[in-house]
């Protein structure tokens, strides 16, 4: 077997590691302009191109490792929505919110020249592929829900607003590490590698009367924003899932407070009537960062 894998390695083209290119667009707010990065994966002339919307608090290079996967097939796009990541800050913060996010992806499609896009969002990313698929004439043509819903969970809201904005700023990476991996225990078993890319893209350098600490890479005026608006009871968006028209597959954590497995099965019989595929020892979200869960999505991506 060793001398067949040597021929081959000898005599098969080697496929080039795929690398990321770092873009911008600017995007109109009602109160001004504000410029929204992103990553940028794949031959950037490729008409198959996959959008990949992360959560509340994260930021796109959450999909480093399933944008390599999926590189040789699609361009592939990880926008960090306006307040997290490269991404300006709004300075009117009642701004966040989806109002401002649907918009900004809107341009953001436009700026990619293509007719349509498939669409991978976790979480908060996910809502906003709701809203954009559930239009007339979306440019949507495939839709993965990672771990979300029509129907979103009260006391997830809850736990989720326990959190947000209020990290403190950490004298260490190793401080950063740890406090990412109790708040983020939901995404499941994660190797330390993928611990540590969490980390590095979730925090910044800062100047303190310390001297040089590390502050999370989203504004903690999100925070304020989501607490504003406290939660009741459970939000539910059915009117607009079921103006879905397009395949749909939903992601759902075993253990997810945020999408209820009683949820995730009315998803398959109504509106797209979803395919549906669920992750053992995992709450919300998955990262797809684990190469199951990568294989699910891209199998349903390439099935187009």
């Amino acid at each position: 077997m060793s001398l067949i894998s040597d021929i081959r390695q000898t005599f098969e083209p080697q496929r080039p590691t795929p690398t990321l290119r770092e873009r911008n667009v600017q995007c109109m707010g009602p109160h001004g302009l504000h410029r929204m990065a992103y990553t940028e994966w794949g031959d950037r002339d490729n008409p198959r191109v996959v959008v990949c919307a992360h959560g509340l608090t994260r930021n796109g290079r959450d999909f480093d490792d399933l944008a390599r996967a999926l590189a040789e097939d699609f361009r592939v796009i990880c926008p960090d929505v306006a307040g997290r990541g490269r991404s300006d800050w709004l300075g009117v913060k009642t701004d966040y919110g989806f109002p401002v996010y649907v918009p900004d992806m809107i341009t953001l499609i436009a700026r990619l020249d293509v007719e349509s896009v498939s669409w991978v969002g976790t979480s908060m990313g996910g809502l906003i592929g709701m809203f954009i698929a559930s239009q007339p004439h979306s440019p949507i043509g495939r839709l993965v829900l990672n771990d979300v819903g029509p129907v979103i969970t009260a006391p997830s809201l809850q736990r989720i607003g326990e959190y947000v904005g209020r990290a403190p700023v950490f004298a260490s990476m190793q401080e950063a590490e740890a406090y990412i991996r109790e708040v983020s225990a939901p995404f499941g078993p994660l190797t330390d590698a993928q611990w540590r890319h969490l980390t590095e893209h979730s925090v910044r350098p800062v100047r303190n009367e310390a001297g040089v600490g590390f502050a999370m890479v989203y504004d903690p005026a999100i925070g304020d924003v989501f607490r504003n608006t406290p939660v009741q009871e459970d939000v539910d968006l059915w009117a607009i899932y079921e103006r879905i028209a397009c395949p749909t597959l939903v992601l759902r954590g075993a253990e997810s407070d945020l999408l209820e497995r009683s949820t995730l099965e009315q998803m398959a019989a109504r509106g797209p009537r979803a395919q549906t595929a669920e992750f053992s020892g995992v709450g919300h979200a998955p990262m797809l960062m684990d190469a199951a869960q990568i294989a699910v999505v891209r199998d349903f991506l390439l099935a187009a």
